[in-house]
């Protein structure tokens, strides 16, 4: 069965009534910029086609239910309580319902909802920042919120930031927001701009995934951020004078650096010459240099992997066994790192075969093969169907 289709019937199943929307939003690649949004530098990212649906229905009593998959739903009275254990994905939905509080939304009666994804959990591919934005978007139409694309993205960082409590970047909701078919998104994240860079019609991005996610990534990712913050503190007792590691040009930081202490001194020049990979990366590939992007790519890993310290051994396995097959462009890790992903960036002379043999070289090194996805670029959030309170579902969908 067709996933919305599916996502159709479940809500019915549960509530006992059809859905006033279904909306979509994609999951992200992060195609280069490992972190360096939070530190208010560039970032590009691909929205891929893979998708977080939410089908939601408003109602006049003022309860909140969530269902994910085939799962009964859970009753939330108080929306500004987080939950906890297998219950805390709610918390992405109860985020957003808060987050647009804030930007007109009028609280009234409460809702149903019914979220399924073909995102792969765990992958690096933000299916929590497809949540938010697809839950988002339904709220939005169901309110009559007319917020932009880029507001509804703002207003999902804020979700994740304020109520999750993940110190995440505009990376996620950004590119789930402004994907364009056929396009990558370049986000200038000190004045919230978003463009699109066109990447053309003979490249595929592969998504290899190790599902091997380190148990503290969650608390690494948090230390990573306070450590470009240490990084910025360091750098202005000796005399700069900036908020974020986007405001050094890398002259001036070797200059500075070595002020720091050795670990504040690596993640700072990550960020730093990781900004400066992302500009030129995206000044290459407008121009049509797509190879040469492609070896900034091979660079930024090895950045993240001896200077970031967020890569692991399977992902470094991984780009090493890329980097020597034809038709590889580049390749990196995605995402937050310390497990997840590697993101490659191919011809498409790159076949299904040859990215079997990757899987089968990782097989034989550690036991299991990775998942294995060959994405194409996606459009960002979107509303899938409006649907009449008179339309019905015929249970034979099941």
């Amino acid at each position: 069965m067709p996933l919305v289709e599916r996502l159709k019937f479940r809500f019915t199943k549960n509530y006992d009534a059809v859905p006033d929307v279904i909306a979509a939003a994609p999951g992200r690649v992060e195609f280069i910029g490992n972190h360096t949004d939070y530190n208010n530098g560039p970032v590009i990212g691909a929205a891929i086609d893979r998708y977080v649906f939410v089908a939601l229905r408003r109602i006049e009593e003022s309860v909140f239910r969530f269902s994910s998959g085939d799962s009964s739903y859970v009753a939330v009275e108080d929306p500004t309580q987080k939950l906890k254990g297998k219950r805390s994905w709610i918390n992405y939905p109860l985020g957003v319902y808060d987050s647009l509080i804030r930007r007109g939304l009028k609280p009234s009666g409460g809702f149903e909802l019914v979220v399924d994804s073909d995102v792969p959990m765990g992958a690096g591919l933000s299916s929590s920042a497809a949540l938010e934005l697809a839950v988002c978007q339904a709220l939005c139409t169901v309110y009559g919120l007319g917020l932009s694309r880029e507001e509804m993205a703002l207003a999902s960082r804020e979700a994740e930031n304020e109520f999750v409590g993940m110190p995440c970047g505009i990376l996620d909701q950004g590119v789930s927001a402004m994907g364009t078919s056929g396009s990558l998104v370049y986000i200038d994240c000190r004045d919230m701009r978003f463009s699109t860079i066109p990447l053309g019609k003979n490249y595929s991005i592969w998504i290899f995934n190790t599902h091997k996610k380190h148990s503290l990534v969650e608390s690494m990712y948090s230390e990573r951020h306070n450590e470009c913050f240490q990084a910025v503190d360091g750098l202005n007792g000796v005399g700069l004078r900036i908020q974020y590691l986007a405001d050094i040009s890398p002259a001036d930081f070797q200059s500075a650096k070595s002020r720091l202490l050795g670990t504040l001194s690596n993640r700072a020049e990550h960020i730093v010459s990781e900004i400066e990979r992302v500009n030129r990366v995206k000044h290459l590939l407008e121009g049509g240099r797509v190879s040469e992007a492609g070896q900034l790519l091979f660079e930024s890993h090895a950045s993240s992997r001896d200077l970031f310290e967020n890569s692991v051994e399977e992902l470094d396995y991984l780009v090493e066994i890329l980097k020597s097959l034809p038709n590889v462009i580049g390749a990196r890790l995605t995402g937050g790192g310390f497990g997840g992903a590697v993101m490659a960036l191919t011809e498409d002379a790159f076949s299904p075969d040859y990215a079997e043999s990757v899987a089968s070289a990782y097989r034989g090194r550690f036991g299991q093969p990775p998942e294995v996805i060959q994405c194409r670029l996606s459009d960002g959030v979107r509303v899938v169907e409006r649907i009449e309170s008179t339309d019905t579902i015929e249970p034979a969908l099941g």
